[in-house]
């Protein structure tokens, strides 16, 4: 164990998967998963603190999957990617507490390592 905070990142897009896991490998210890379905199963036994996951993916959508994901650990800590504008459904879903934060996609990579480091310090406040 190198000490890397470990991260997962859910999206049925496998180049997206690939691009994720080359950006951020060298600061982070991340975990991929190609299905929400895949994402839960990797949670129910990895002690992660920061979930990243696609909004449009099939069989269970991103904010389905962020639901059960805060169902089983409030303090996990989500953020939600998107190529759709839906102000209203993502707004809704920051008052309900479900994700930290969301950004469009296609995102820049240093937006989203503040981000994730705003979340785990999130994760850390939630959890302490």
């Amino acid at each position: 164990m190198d000490g890397k905070e470990k991260i997962l990142y859910v999206d049925d897009e496998t180049i997206n998967l690939e691009l994720f896991k080359i950006n951020f490998r060298n600061e982070y210890d991340v975990v991929v998963a190609n299905s929400a379905i895949k994402g839960l199963e990797i949670l129910k036994g990895e002690p992660i603190k920061v979930v990243v996951s696609d909004l449009k993916m099939p069989v269970m959508n991103g904010l389905e999957f962020i639901e059960k994901v805060k169902g089983d650990n409030p303090a996990r800590v989500c953020i939600l990617l998107t190529a759709f504008m839906e102000s209203d459904v993502m707004l809704q879903a920051i008052n309900k507490e479900l994700i930290f934060r969301y950004i469009m996609k296609p995102w820049k990579k240093a937006e989203l390592e503040e981000v994730i480091r705003q979340a785990l310090v999130r994760h850390a406040s939630l959890a302490g």
